[in-house]
């Protein structure tokens, strides 16, 4: 018999941003969203061996929350895609990285990105109004530098002490103006 834990949710923020220039040049209206949950911080105050069991009972529920809307709110087709925790004070680094690095979760965002490689991820402990960086690749070839990006997040009351911010964040296409070499262009 499996755990069963019923999130809960505070609120639900949603950021969408188009770029229409980069450095006095027009960019192709790249589309950037994020998508997050302030939950509830689901596991014990004090330390518990095992988040797993836990993380796993609550991973699809959790990745439905945030990928999908995320997508939607994208209105364009996904090229990069990343993730993030925020843990409130009184929580473990750990509480948002077994939240977010499961692949109940993952596949979510994945699936309804169109997407089939790791997801790129920020996690960490803050107060509220900490912004986050979160790292976006391509969502099927890590490697294509064009997409190799950061975008911050913040949301001004969140996290407070017993909660975690989960977030998705996805692309529409790579870096304004990208003009790197390929991968391992520079030692061929």
């Amino acid at each position: 018999m499996g755990v069963v834990v019923q999130l809960s949710v505070r609120k639900r923020i949603s950021h969408r941003e188009v770029v229409s220039s980069e450095n006095g040049r027009p960019v192709d209206g790249l589309v950037i969203a994020w998508f997050a949950v302030v939950i509830e911080n689901p596991f014990p105050a004090e330390y518990v061996a095992d988040l797993v069991t836990l993380a796993d009972a609550v991973g699809e529920e959790l990745g439905d929350l945030v990928g999908p809307p995320c997508v939607e709110l994208l209105g364009a087709e996904v090229e990069a895609f990343g993730k993030a925790a925020l843990v409130g004070i009184d929580g473990e680094v750990e509480h948002g990285s077994a939240l977010i690095h499961n692949l109940r979760f993952g596949n979510r965002f994945r699936a309804a990105a169109g997407g089939d490689t790791l997801l790129p991820a920020a996690e960490k402990v803050g107060l509220p109004g900490q912004s986050i960086d979160v790292p976006i690749k391509h969502k099927l070839d890590a490697t294509t530098r064009s997409h190799h990006q950061t975008v911050t997040l913040m949301i001004p009351d969140a996290p407070r002490p017993r909660e975690i911010v989960v977030a998705a964040v996805a692309a529409s296409g790579g870096r304004p103006l990208a003009r790197l070499a390929t991968f391992g262009a520079e030692v061929a």
